[in-house]
């Protein structure tokens, strides 16, 4: 199963007693202040959850799997997830 977007705006609008249109304006507020600040490279960290840790990751030669033919491989950022300890124990 798998946890998506609606079901969070879901369960927060019951727990918290919000209508789904207020729980949704939430949710989407929170995803947009942790995309901006993953997109100016910092770190997103949640206590007890976990931190999302943007990494630039070097030039490198790839292949082709279809062709076998060598590429090269773009400098890129990329975004990690690092669950907390407490996250680690539940899991």
């Amino acid at each position: 199963m798998v946890l998506t977007k609606k079901d969070i705006i879901g369960n927060i609008s019951e727990k918290i007693g919000l209508t789904k249109k207020e729980a949704t304006t939430v949710i989407e507020d929170i995803f947009e202040i942790m995309r901006d600040d993953l997109a100016k490279g910092n770190s997103v960290k949640i206590s007890g959850f976990g931190k999302w840790v943007v990494l630039d990751k070097k030039a490198r030669i790839g292949r082709n799997p279809q062709t076998g033919e060598k590429i090269t491989l773009a400098a890129r950022k990329v975004t990690t997830f690092r669950p907390s300890e407490i996250l680690k124990k539940e899991l």
